[in-house]
């Protein structure tokens, strides 16, 4: 028997796909919370040694907190190569967008110190906002485009193809419930980083961070209720309407896809998954709860709102990864965009090697940087950023 045998093709397919909204929720629920910090820079803190104390709040522990946004990326190319060809094509210039607005907090850190000057300091926090504002934007507008569908065509030698001029794509991105999808991501983000900062700050910044944090959970609650709405009356779903091989190839052009009905028709063959959902407005509502009492425990809570507002886009989607707009039958499921069988069972085997290490030292790292930032701290750490 070869080895990768042990598990079926299908099971391993439905394992990758829960394997990758496990690291996209990874990278929300933990970077998350640093592009929240960074967007709230500005409005929280107003002096510079406040300022300071709320970038120290998320300075040591960035960097390990993108490892899941490399794991992701790495996920979708290795074991989802279709999904990765055409979703990186349609979204360049998003893609774009948010890698160089990425690339201002790692300078921002670093820079911001440098000199002393107030113009350049509140330069580089304005930049620190922008990195931090933009993606959390940009990737609520992604996934509120792929529960539309994504205007992409593949041709018979699997060549994905996206009509249209270059500019248009991005712009065709910014329609009116993908904005709708990112108020609620950027908005549930802002809330789980005023989560943060009412752990790791005290005095005036944390009861602006609770203040601005309240505000935003309430408008991350309403959009995601009017999201679902809209969802369930506005938006056309996906459904597969010939048998497909979940053991099958990889190509999509061999089964039919229609574009008609709800995707929460979905609710109706699996009850279950409406708890995702009430996870996502619960969390949130618990998380503003716990902030007005300065409770850390709002962190906790904007962290199982994000768990549930993510699971929610996947579980209604299932098994469809990334539909098409204009080819429907091009639409990439669970079952046709895979890695091969053998490259899912090897990944399978170093993931479970490699994630309990990753998951081991980024608890011993929060456990190490345990407590509150405080304005001695930074004022008399000459390495504090």
């Amino acid at each position: 028997m070869i080895l990768h045998d042990l598990i079926s093709l299908d099971v391993l397919r439905v394992i990758w796909w829960g394997l990758l909204g496990v690291l996209l929720i990874g990278f929300a629920a933990t970077d998350g919370f640093d592009m929240g910090v960074g967007a709230l820079l500005p409005f929280v803190a107003r002096t510079d040694d406040e300022r300071r104390v709320v970038i120290n709040t998320v300075g040591p522990v960035w960097e390990g907190n993108q490892v899941w946004f490399i794991l992701g990326g790495g996920a979708i190319f290795a074991a989802w190569p279709p999904l990765y060809a055409v979703s990186f094509s349609g979204f360049y210039l998003a893609m774009f967008a948010v890698l160089a607005a990425l690339i201002l907090r790692p300078v921002g850190f670093k820079y911001r110190s440098k000199r002393e000057g107030h113009a350049w300091r509140n330069g580089w926090d304005w930049a620190l906002f922008v990195g931090g504002a933009v993606p959390a934007l940009i990737f609520g507008v992604a996934v509120g485009n792929v529960l539309q569908g994504v205007p992409f065509q593949i041709t018979e030698d699997l060549m994905p193809l996206y009509p249209g001029a270059f500019h248009a794509k991005f712009l065709g991105l910014l329609n009116p419930f993908a904005l709708l999808a990112g108020v609620v991501s950027l908005t549930m983000l802002l809330l789980h980083g005023a989560g943060w900062l009412t752990l790791k700050t005290e005095g005036a910044v944390q009861r602006r961070a609770i203040a601005i944090g309240s505000v935003a959970g309430i408008v991350a609650i309403l959009a995601y209720a009017l999201a679902g709405v809209w969802l369930a009356y506005g938006i056309p779903g996906y459904a597969l309407t010939s048998e497909v091989a979940a053991n099958g190839p990889s190509n999509p052009l061999l089964s039919t896809v229609a574009h008609q009905g709800s995707w929460l028709a979905a609710y109706a063959l699996r009850p279950w998954i409406a708890i995702a959902p009430v996870l996502g407005i619960a969390g949130m509502a618990l998380a503003i709860l716990a902030m007005r009492k300065a409770n850390g425990a709002a962190l906790i809570f904007s962290g199982l709102a994000i768990l549930g507002v993510i699971a929610s886009v996947g579980l209604t989607m299932f098994p469809f990864i990334l539909p098409s707009s204009i080819q429907p039958d091009a639409s990439l499921t669970v079952w046709d965009a895979s890695s091969s069988h053998q490259t899912l069972f090897v990944m399978l085997v170093v993931s479970v090697i490699f994630v309990p290490i990753i998951l081991a030292y980024t608890a011993w790292v929060y456990k190490v940087l345990w407590g509150k930032v405080t304005t001695a701290e930074v004022t008399e750490n000459k390495n504090a950023y």
